[in-house]
């Protein structure tokens, strides 16, 4: 398949789709926010956490990094302790020029000031399970590598050079509201797949510091984090 004159083939698209439809459910919840205030677009987070492992589950035979296990060590021990270092610079890097501006956060509350239990449970499990995974094989495996080398499969975590993590990592870090903080986390999460040389801990890092933080939000009700 060509799409804007570059040959696309289904490796490619499987680790880019989940991430487009995630970035496109985004875009239409601040569009439905702004043009429907009455509407409660918090419920578009179900359906999009739905969506993504919908493409996640339909691509899953040609995500073959996946299937090779990470070494105990980096998976039980280096990658959480790195999550935890990340959401303590993720929390201290909040100031005024480091954020772009996310608006108010998700605050899974109801009018009344309790939980709203489905949204807690559905904003934590998309938070600590699907974001970490889709976006770990789409900005690693994919991004990460394809910057270097087009023929992305080709090339080990190993060969990944300074200028593709460089590269890589700004992008990651203005993905997010706190592009400074995410500039670190994408150094962190790249230097543990170059590292071990497997996705796993980088995945295992990244849902350990989104875990963390949702609990630590739903803790102190620091919605703007979310």
């Amino acid at each position: 398949m060509r799409v804007f004159g570059w040959q696309v083939d289904r490796e490619t698209v499987a680790r880019i789709l989940p991430f487009a439809l995630y970035m496109v459910f985004l875009a239409i919840e601040g569009v439905v926010a702004d043009a429907m205030p009455g509407i409660d677009v918090r419920w578009l987070y179900p359906v999009k956490i739905v969506a993504v492992v919908g493409a996640l589950w339909y691509y899953r035979a040609l995500y073959t990094e996946l299937r090779q296990p990470p070494n105990w060590l980096w998976a039980t021990l280096v990658a959480p302790l790195l999550g935890g270092v990340v959401f303590v610079l993720w929390i201290n890097m909040d100031a005024g020029w480091m954020n772009l501006g996310g608006g108010t956060g998700f605050d899974p509350r109801d009018a009344g000031g309790a939980f709203n239990w489905p949204l807690v449970v559905t904003r934590l499990v998309g938070a600590a399970l699907v974001v970490p995974l889709m976006e770990e094989l789409f900005w690693r495996s994919f991004l990460l590598r394809w910057v270097q080398e087009p023929c992305f499969l080709t090339l080990a975590p190993v060969q990944i050079g300074l200028r593709a993590i460089l590269i890589s990592s700004v992008l990651f870090g203005l993905e997010h509201s706190l592009w400074l903080a995410g500039m670190l986390a994408g150094l962190v999460y790249a230097w543990l797949y170059r590292a071990s040389g497997n996705l796993w801990p980088p995945i295992i890092s990244h849902a350990s510091t989104n875990l963390i933080l949702g609990l630590w939000i739903l803790n102190t009700g620091n919605w703007q984090f979310w």
